[in-house]
């Protein structure tokens, strides 16, 4: 069985809506043949790859919002606030 991850070059070769691609962790590869998969679309057919695993999955939480939130001022603001808490979060840890 093949752990490749085409499907989001799959959507996107099929829509013009942005395509957002996260590698899994699922094989003994740790994720870097879906990452090599996911980056290696061919010419017109763009997918956002974001980084292997639960991380990544955030990020295209986030990246999605960041598009969406283009059009959504409501969603804007809220992005805005969640970033301004990640900044105080970071500066508060003590190093």
């Amino acid at each position: 069985m093949g752990f490749a991850a085409q499907l989001a070059g799959t959507l996107a070769a099929q829509s013009t809506l942005p395509v957002i691609g996260v590698p899994l962790d699922s094989s003994s590869l740790k994720g870097l043949d879906s990452l090599l998969s996911t980056v290696q679309m061919p010419k017109g057919i763009p997918v956002a790859c974001m980084t292997i695993g639960k991380t990544g999955a955030a990020n295209a939480a986030l990246f999605a919002v960041e598009i969406l939130s283009r059009t959504e001022p409501d969603l804007a603001a809220k992005l805005k606030n969640y970033r301004q808490k990640m900044s105080r979060e970071a500066a508060a840890i003590e190093l």
